[in-house]
């Protein structure tokens, strides 16, 4: 392989019933600080059926090409007619940098596109940059959480990478921008393998976690499963959202989509409470570039008091429920 021939950056433009998700803006910001290192030209890949009208925005927001391929049988995402688009569209472009957010659909086509095309990926970054060598150089916790690892593949091309949503900033939109739209013909067979049947949408009490502006968080060290009324009342009186770490949902208390963390949602609220949470490197990952970071822990040398902008030490009964009354009085 000579990486010479590979240049440019792809952002895989994951849409969902016409509605370009979240995390392809993100993507695009981050591929904006890339050029700014590299010089590349920035291409959106956007597959899927009477998605068109979609290029003009990727390009408001940052994209300098867009390639479609639109098909009915990519009307609803499935693995093995996604996975071969993108391989053919890399073999005939060669990229030589592809993100793809690290999405429920992300996870899932990332690995098979990189498997086709014999090159590496790392999962779950939180951070991208270059070296001097012009190598991308991926950012991701590993061994649990406990450390930050630093990879690149010098030897093959593209480097493929999946992002987490809420980790990166999108830039502002750039009213009627300029770009270049190409549109593949690819021929793409319906599966037969397998059929959707049915589409039904997760129930998650209207807010999800990832939208929500304020959180209050609960951790292992609230100690029983009736404690976490008082968490609720305080995230209701806020207008705000419960969520949790993974011990508590291991024990059943909380449903796995409120969870925060490496292995749960990875959120940027405005405002997050952390209640009786030491501060593991799992958790915080999944929490830290919100915007302001409250803790409340019986422990003054807990972890998660380092990365907090304020920190009440104590009992979180009785810090909670006041904190809960006075919000009451003031409305």
């Amino acid at each position: 392989m000579n990486i010479n021939d590979y240049s440019g950056i792809w952002v895989f433009s994951e849409q969902i019933d016409g509605q370009l998700s979240k995390v392809s803006f993100e993507l695009l910001g981050k591929a904006v600080e890339l050029k700014k290192e590299t010089n590349e030209e920035i291409t959106s890949v956007l597959l899927g059926s009477n998605v068109s009208s979609l290029a003009q925005i990727l390009i408001n927001f940052g994209s300098d090409k867009v390639i479609i391929v639109d098909s009915p049988n990519l009307k609803e995402y499935k693995t093995i007619s996604y996975s071969k688009v993108l391989y053919e569209l890399a073999v005939k472009y060669k990229p030589s940098i592809f993100l793809i957010g690290a999405t429920s659909i992300g996870k899932d086509l990332a690995p098979r596109v990189m498997a086709k095309l014999q090159t590496g990926l790392t999962a779950d970054c939180l951070d991208l940059s270059i070296d001097q060598d012009g190598n991308l150089v991926q950012t991701k916790p590993s061994y649990g959480g406990n450390i930050m690892c630093k990879i690149i593949m010098p030897n093959h091309r593209p480097q493929m990478t999946t992002l987490r949503p809420k980790v990166f900033n999108p830039i502002e939109e750039r009213k009627k921008a300029e770009g270049i739209i190409i549109k593949e013909d690819i021929l793409v067979e319906e599966e037969k393998d397998y059929v959707i049947l049915e589409t039904i949408q997760q129930q998650t009490g209207g807010l999800t976690i990832e939208e929500a502006e304020i959180i209050v968080s609960a951790g292992r060290g609230i100690g029983d499963k009736e404690n976490i009324r008082l968490l609720q009342e305080l995230a209701d009186a806020m207008g705000g959202k419960l969520g949790a770490s993974r011990p508590l949902v291991d024990n059943g208390w909380i449903e796995p989509y409120d969870q925060i963390g490496q292995s749960g949602k990875t959120v940027k609220p405005k405002l997050i409470i952390n209640v009786a949470i030491s501060g593991s490197v799992q958790y915080m990952v999944g929490m830290q570039n919100s915007g302001y970071i409250v803790s409340i822990n019986r422990n003054p040398d807990a972890e998660i008091i380092t990365i907090s902008q304020c920190a009440i030490v104590g009992d979180f009964k009785d810090i909670v429920p006041a904190i809960t009354q006075e919000i009451k009085n003031r409305k």
